[in-house]
């Protein structure tokens, strides 16, 4: 790097840590434990859980796996040359990830997993999945998401056509090339039909459902492309190199695509907002300019795409996890969307994914370091290195808090670094679970943003015990009362949430209970909970786990709670808990005094 660019990114970097506070440098404790030695094997490596239970796995259907496109990454120079070269005399039957399986979405009880060949379709209101479709459609990355009858799928790949063919798309130019997001009708389901294909200049690498509050014939499309940027010939909005250069290029933008709900074959490109641009002075390229800042950092990426958007409609905003920065975007005009807040911090090296909890109060931005095919969860590896940041949002203003990372050690052959998640569901508690690729399946509480701490975890050995084969889960979700994990090399796992010591039984009632038609993880929707024993006792558990409960207050709620479950709730009794709780002791902590006054609340209008 130059000078003039050493200076630039110091001045891009100072101006954005003026604007959002970094997060802790606290540094979090990684210790092996049972995950840390598991047996390797593809089909039968070795397992650990705790607080999670696999009920059943499902192996990929035909045309999603074969052997030869397990992507096996070279450990030193050497090894890489030497794959260059036995690709040039015979070339792989796959390319890298080819029939890897990607993220998912929910719509009633049917599953949609996204695959870089295409997607599945599976019935799971049995419990274990049944698959009911099968789409071959190439060109990665196969990103899902659902509204009704329509199904929206990003592509990226240079290979994708767009007839959905098998062959690639072959040349710097092609007619025949697709990379953007395909929309399908499925309202047959078991022969879904491509109506559209929204052409974008850097493809899609994921997408984003935003309703249109005003309208609801309008869907909004936010679609992050992180390729290069595709040649004018070929697509004549596009046109690649730095803003300094061109104006025009189609990097530092997101694009907005309209879909008229009533005529979705008529989807568009409406808006490419400058949603990087400095505040003051409208440089396109106003964030992160990359490279390394702080003492020891890491390499880290330049702010020209967003990787991940997620949305909160009913708040209006959404997080931007966008290579360099996470960002706070204004979504009340969804068409237009608005930058109101950034941060940076030099221990993020690639800004992944971003999910709020629920009040909307704070966000959880995963780190994607090495792009999730490096063994990043090694004795060797920086705690605040490949980690969740939790921040909070203060007056629309984020300001990092701490990092949170798996808290146990994972072999050198095991590609992991945190990755997809979304909320659990239990009242009174900021619970996310989240894939770790080979690191495995992970609960974390964030409710006190400084000080996360896992609960609960799934785990399998490496797919091989001596070099790292890409594997492991890309997305582990909670949707609808179970977390499905999409395994990249080994296909779906549903897994069961079971009572430890710090999960009770209530609240994993209380969260089974809470169902939606349909779930886009990238379009966060408010959570409520209905007045019932489960949601009350899982408060009192709660309360309790922290000592915040008098002794006999603790016995009165349960007695009262377990008349309510026999269908006798004294009411009386109901009232004047609800007033007991109404006042919480000043050494309470913030969760316990809302948790209390939560309780509070629900047992009054029990009384009522």
């Amino acid at each position: 790097m130059n000078v003039r660019n050493t200076l630039l990114c110091a001045s891009v970097a100072l101006g954005v840590l003026m604007t959002a506070a970094g997060a802790s440098a606290q540094i979090q404790t990684i210790t092996p434990d049972e995950r840390s030695t598991l047996s390797a094997g593809l089909h039968d490596a070795g397992e650990a859980a705790s607080g999670l239970a696999l009920e059943s796995t499902v192996a990929p259907p035909p045309g999603f796996f074969d052997p030869e496109a397990l992507f096996s990454i070279p450990a030193t120079r050497e090894e890489q040359e030497a794959m260059r070269a036995r690709m040039r005399e015979n070339p792989p039957k796959f390319s890298p990830l080819a029939l890897a399986n990607s993220d998912m979405a929910m719509s009633g009880d049917r599953l949609f997993v996204g695959n870089f060949n295409g997607f599945n379709i599976y019935n799971v209101a049995g419990g274990a999945p049944e698959l009911m479709t099968s789409v071959v459609c190439p060109g990665g990355q196969g990103d899902l998401s659902v509204h009704g009858d329509l199904l929206f799928m990003s592509v990226e790949q240079n290979r994708g056509r767009l007839d959905c063919g098998v062959s690639d798309a072959e040349g710097d130019v092609n007619a025949e090339r697709f990379r953007g997001v395909r929309i399908f009708d499925i309202s047959d389901i078991s022969s879904p039909r491509q109506i559209a294909a929204v052409q974008t200049c850097r493809g899609s690498h994921t997408h984003t459902q935003v309703p249109d509050p005003n309208d609801d014939n309008v869907l909004y499309i936010y679609n992050s492309g992180t390729a290069g940027v595709r040649e004018t010939a070929e697509l004549g909005i596009c046109s690649d190199g730095l803003p300094t250069e061109n104006p025009d290029t189609a990097l530092f933008s997101i694009d907005v695509i309209k879909v008229p709900l009533d005529n979705p074959a008529a989807a568009e490109i409406v808006n490419r907002p400058r949603i990087f641009a400095d505040a003051e002075s409208g440089r396109i390229a106003g964030l992160w300019d990359g490279g390394r800042s702080g003492v020891a950092s890491q390499g880290t990426a330049r702010t020209d795409q967003c990787h991940d958007i997620t949305v909160y409609p009913e708040i209006g905003r959404a997080g931007g996890a966008c290579s360099g920065n996470g960002i706070l975007l204004d979504i009340t005009d969804p068409q237009n969307p608005k930058r109101i807040s950034e941060m940076f911090d030099p221990d993020m090296a690639y800004w992944h994914s971003a999910t709020f909890s629920n009040d909307g109060s704070k966000v959880v931005f995963t780190d994607e370091w090495s792009g999730g095919i490096g063994a990043r969860c090694t004795a060797e590896s920086p705690a605040n290195w490949g980690a969740n940041l939790i921040a909070t949002i203060e007056d629309d203003t984020l300001k990092g808090q701490t990092f949170h990372k798996l808290p146990t050690t994972q072999t050198t052959s095991e590609n992991c670094v945190a990755h997809n998640g979304n909320l659990i569901p239990v009242p009174g508690r900021d619970l996310m679970v989240q894939a770790w690729y080979q690191g495995g399946i992970s609960v974390m509480d964030f409710t006190d943003a400084q000080k996360p701490v896992e609960i609960a975890y799934f785990d399998r050995g490496p797919i091989d015990a001596d070099r790292v084969v890409v594997g492991g889960s890309w997305s582990a979700y909670w949707l609808n009362g179970r977390v499905y994990s999409s395994e990249i090399a080994r296909g779906v796992d549903v897994l069961k949430l079971v009572p430890n010591d710090q999960l009770s039984a209530a609240e994993i009632a209380a969260a089974e209970a809470v169902m939606s038609d349909t779930i886009n993880p990238q379009t966060q929707t408010k959570i409520e909970w209905a007045d019932t024993p489960d949601v009350a006792a899982a408060y009192v558990d709660q309360l309790a786990r922290g000592d915040a409960l008098a002794d006999d207050v603790e016995t009165n709620l349960r007695t009262l709670i377990a008349g309510w479950r026999s269908g006798s709730a004294d009411k009386a009794a109901a009232g004047e808990l609800a007033t007991a709780l109404a006042t919480a002791p000043a050494t309470a902590s913030a969760a316990d005094k809302a948790r209390m006054a939560s309780l509070s609340g629900l047992l009054g209008r029990l009384a009522a």
